[in-house]
């Protein structure tokens, strides 16, 4: 039992890159977790980790060791969830993290249903655009758009949105309406920074089965799709919204979209969809709760979500 326990502690330690950080997740004490490594340290009789009051680092002996022995501790982990729900309604914190405009438009409205039906669970939604740290954070699943999927993770598709290109009545009035994406260059463009790495999400197109991106401009930015949407339909000019951003501003005739696939002929350029993607740290962390969570979500996702 001290062997597993000093497994636990170290791999939590590497895994968060402290003793504190990992012990919090495991549910006991800095020392405690300190303790634990030092015993496993002793009866292995090497060093696993060289300790600072800043650093925490592997030796080489520690590098070996971590890469045989994490998949255990994990397994481990998901085998004694698994158990413990065998014969139980599945419970806990289930931590779901999003980006901001997913989380409130269509996340946010579906939760309540899935708590209805197992509330044994308790849902907490992170909406944020930036990066998401699983480990760190405590995250079990985060839904990301493709441009944000990372190495290592697992990750399925959940969701496309259609992408809308959008703007006010007035700004059209005021500066014409383009016609072809390569006409962006002359107009304002409100465009979305990603808060994580500072760049400007692209703004993709297809024509002839040729992908391209539109030439723009910014003449305003933001990190929060919400606050573009709002500056486009009180004139301040084209934005790229998600089709459940845009809808509302469209059904008010506060926004219109351009490049629409009502007056698209066969050689123009159609906007390149948005995929979102269901995402976790591992393959372990594929629990029962999050199992639950992932099939409500492909049985309630609007229609026009469901993945094509």
């Amino acid at each position: 039992m001290d062997t597993l326990r000093g497994l636990a502690s170290f791999v939590k330690a590497v895994e968060t890159g402290s003793i504190a950080a990992g012990a919090r997740l495991a549910g006991i004490s800095a020392a405690a977790a300190s303790q634990n490594i030092a015993r496993l340290e002793q009866s292995l009789g090497v060093r696993l980790l060289t300790r600072t009051t800043r650093n925490l680092a592997l030796t080489d002996a520690g590098a070996v060791y971590f890469e045989r022995v994490r998949d255990v501790v994990n397994n481990l982990d998901a085998a004694r969830a698994a158990v413990s729900e065998l014969h139980d309604e599945p419970q806990g914190h289930l931590r779901i993290a999003a980006s901001a405009a997913f989380g409130r438009h269509v996340l946010a409205p579906l939760i309540p249903g899935f708590t209805a039906r197992h509330p044994r669970i308790q849902c907490e939604l992170l909406t944020r655009d930036d990066s998401i740290d699983h480990i760190l954070e405590s995250v079990d699943i985060s839904i990301r758009i493709a441009q944000h999927l990372e190495d290592g993770m697992v990750a399925k598709r959940i969701a496309t949105a259609q992408a809308l290109y959008c703007a006010a009545p007035s700004y059209l009035a005021r500066a014409g309406r383009p016609d072809e994406p390569e006409a962006l260059r002359d107009h304002d463009c409100l465009l979305f920074r990603v808060a994580s790495d500072g760049r400007f999400l692209r703004w993709p197109f297809r024509r002839d089965d040729v992908c391209f991106d539109a030439p723009v401009k910014a003449s305003m930015s933001s990190n929060d799709i919400d606050a573009l949407a709002q500056c486009a339909a009180a004139g301040g000019g084209i934005t790229r919204l998600a089709s459940f951003v845009a809808a509302p501003y469209l059904a008010r005739g506060e926004l219109v979209e351009l490049f629409s696939s009502s007056t698209r002929t066969r050689s123009r350029a159609e906007a390149a969809p948005l995929d979102y993607y269901l995402c976790l740290r591992d393959r372990h962390a594929l629990t029962p709760k999050v199992r639950l969570f992932m099939d409500y979500l492909n049985q309630a996702l609007p229609i026009d979500l469901q993945p094509r």
